[in-house]
């Protein structure tokens, strides 16, 4: 039988018990038109909680229906939506009273206009990680939208708010946030785009166009929905902030660097003692508005201004594009009374070609009753109306159509470099942005304990030209901060007037509202010249000063302070900036390098190559055109006998843009209380020689502080 067996198989295998193989499953194969319906399934399912689910839309600076992307998604996807508006202090706490003013006029639109639809405006108070916490539990929210931010305190505080929520274990799971952006080009990558803006227009992006403003769902919940405030109500709000609280600081703010020198009989004396005494007698104008805010006249009917002396347009998004409308049709002449208005100001707000636009519609641009991509549609339609449907590729047929173009333009730009910044963390140092005056400025923060320092940089440079500084200074038990200036390196470049005023009062401003404590100003060059007047006019910011080969001069025996009216620039000096600008652009590797005589491999391609990229940034040749007009009248040694306090002076003796000897000669004899440090360095001492500069700036600190301290303990004595 095993013959046959292993001869016929066949025949013997019924007879053999069963083999103990497992047996195989039979494969059962759907079609893919049932693993498609079954997926189809699972997303209306996933569509339908969602839309049974609320969706909870925290305005911020989107305060608008029109061109909102994060609405039209929210109403979209749910039929609950709960529009939200939150009075943070940590958000509102740098807002000027003006600005204040129009945020009220631009919620009440805002509120009016959901309420027509049978919705409302959710108004609260207090931090917005508790209010939104609370709300998500009481509406049952599945999703939170916000729009994304790219200043530091906003996204801190968004950052607090998505991680108060997701600490929370809700019945209904964790609601999921949508942060939502008005993107004026299709930029997919952020980590793609190019540093130079040459190299973005070479990309040759599409730009997108605005949605409609959605109709939204009625809200028939029964929530708080609050009331809006009163000004009064908000200044009484925020006073409650304990940073707040030293009356004395804040209101530094309120006293403009003009109006401190105009002011005679001011005894310096008092400024120093206590600054709010100033406040006394003086309106505290702002000098970046002085030049605007001259309109005297009463507010006409449907007005698009705030006030009838204001030049900032109020209001919503109606008023807005209404106001927009009468902009662009300026060359056309109208009937209408309140067109009529805007012309006015238009011509007085245009210090310079193009600079009325900023001037007129900043404010309704920062807290977002219009989006940037809304003027730009709006501005190319009337275009193409002018011209049979046709635009030119040599240039626009009006200014207002060139102005509000190109100002949103570069609006775009800096809000894409100051959102790389923050997504991919290209730099050395951690780069933070501040919004000054509805502008975007970039600035660095490193430390953790020990006095405040400062680095202020020269013309043409960035934050990162202390790139050897910030470390090794904070490393020796301080807090640096360096910041780089409006007009310069990634920071906006907007089409206003520059004076050596306006970059002393951003500075202020950042010690108050950024630091927040006296700091040790540091700064080169110009930006020296700019921190001397810091410490000048408002002394209670300064710890001591610190002056690396800085601009500015010594006037012996000076009996006033020139004042200089920095104005409108000429016809001149707008080819001479262009002409300046080729050249420099050309030269700058070698213009560089003379000023680094003793260490010029400093002088690398990594920092000629960051000069080189912001030359091409939209705003450049604005900047130009006021450094040529550019005045440095007041005298160093009044801005120091102003301040009083501890001044160190380094000077690298090999600058070639300056007379190094006969500078310090003028300043021991005029300044007998100035410490001087001298250096075989060049413009840039700091940069060329780090090491050196990084003790004697460790020292000097070191010093200053203890004299502090003992003067302290003395007075409490």
């Amino acid at each position: 039988m095993a013959l046959a067996a292993f001869l016929y198989p066949h025949r013997i295998a019924p007879l053999l018990p069963p083999f103990p193989y497992p047996r195989r499953r039979r494969r059962v194969l759907f079609p893919l038109a049932v693993v498609r319906a079954t997926a189809e399934v699972r997303q209306r399912e996933a569509v339908r909680e969602a839309r049974n689910g609320a969706a909870v839309v925290w305005f911020k600076r989107d305060l608008r229906t029109d061109d909102h992307p994060g609405l039209v998604a929210a109403v979209s996807q749910h039929q609950t939506v709960v529009p939200l508006y939150v009075f943070d202090r940590r958000i509102l706490s740098n807002f000027s009273d003006e600005m204040l003013k129009l945020l009220l006029l631009a919620l009440e639109d805002l509120k009016q206009l959901l309420k027509d639809q049978g919705s409302d405006l959710l108004v609260a108070f207090g931090s917005a990680e508790d209010v939104i916490r609370k709300l998500v539990n009481e509406v049952k929210a599945s999703y939170i939208f916000a729009e994304e931010e790219v200043e530091y305190n906003s996204r801190s505080v968004m950052s607090l708010v998505k991680s108060s929520v997701s600490s929370v274990s809700f019945a209904w799971g964790s609601p999921e946030f949508v942060f939502w952006r008005t993107p004026f080009y299709n930029v997919e990558n952020l980590e793609e785009l190019p540093a130079s803006y040459r190299d973005f227009l070479q990309l040759q992006l599409s730009q997108t166009i605005p949605v409609a403003a959605p109709t939204l769902p009625v809200l028939e919940m029964e929530v708080d929905r609050g009331a809006l405030p009163t000004f009064d109500d908000i200044k009484m709000y925020l006073l409650g902030e304990p940073c707040q609280s030293d009356n004395c600081w804040t209101s530094l703010k309120k006293v403009s660097a003009e109006t401190i020198l105009r002011k005679e009989g001011i005894s310096q004396a008092v400024m120093k003692s206590d600054p709010s005494e100033s406040l006394k007698s003086n309106e505290g104008k702002n000098i970046i508005s002085s030049t605007l805010n001259n309109v005297k006249s009463t507010k006409i009917a449907k007005s698009v201004f705030a006030s009838g002396e204001g030049t900032q347009v109020g209001g919503g998004t109606n008023n807005a594009l209404n106001a927009l409308a009468a902009y662009l049709r300026y060359l056309e002449g109208t009937a209408r009374d309140d067109w009529q208005e805007l012309h006015e100001k238009l011509r007085k707000a245009e210090c310079r070609k193009g600079a009325s636009f900023g001037a007129l519609f900043g404010s309704a641009l920062y807290l977002g009753t219009i989006s940037r991509r809304r003027v730009y549609y709006e501005a190319i339609k009337y275009e193409r109306e002018r011209n049979a449907g046709y635009v030119s590729p040599f240039g626009y047929s009006t200014p207002t159509v060139a102005a509000a173009v190109d100002a949103v333009h570069s609006m775009e730009w800096y809000w894409l470099l100051a959102l790389k910044c923050q997504k991919c963390n290209e730099g050395i140092y951690p780069i933070r942005i501040w919004s000054w005056n509805g502008y975007l400025i970039q600035y660095t923060a490193v430390g953790h304990e020990g006095p405040a320092v400062l680095f202020v940089h020269g013309f043409g440079a960035f934050l990162e030209h202390f790139r050897d500084n910030i470390s090794s200074i904070a490393d020796g038990g301080r807090r640096v901060w360096a910041i780089t200036l409006l007009g310069f390196g990634k920071s906006e470049k907007p089409n206003i007037l520059y004076t050596k005023l306006m970059w002393a009062e951003l500075l202020r401003d950042f010690i108050i509202d950024v630091v927040g404590e006296p700091v040790h100003l540091v700064g080169n060059s110009i930006g020296g010249y700019f921190v001397s007047i810091v410490a000048g006019l408002w002394p209670a910011l300064a710890r001591s000063l610190v002056l690396l080969n800085t601009a500015g001069s010594i006037v012996p025996s000076y009996s006033s302070i020139p004042l200089v009216e920095e104005g409108q620039t000429s016809g001149l000096a707008w080819l001479q900036a262009r002409l300046l600008l080729l050249y420099l652009r050309l030269r700058a590797g070698s213009i560089l390098k003379k000023c680094y005589p003793t260490n010029a491999e400093r002088a690398d391609d990594g920092l000629i190559g960051d000069i080189l990229r912001a030359s091409y940034d939209p705003g450049v040749p604005i900047i130009l055109e006021s450094i040529l007009n550019f005045d440095l009248s007041i005298p160093l040694n009044y801005l120091f006998d102003s301040f009083g306090g501890k001044i160190l002076v380094v000077q690298g003796m090999k600058d070639p843009l300056s007379k190094s000897k006969l500078f310090l000669s003028m300043l021991r004899e005029h300044c007998i209380r100035v410490t001087v440090s001298e250096l075989d360095a060049g413009h840039c001492p700091h940069d060329e020689l780090p090491v050196e500069v990084n003790s004697i700036l460790s020292e000097w600190t070191s010093t200053a502080e203890s004299c502090t301290n003992a003067i302290k303990g003395a007075k409490s004595f």
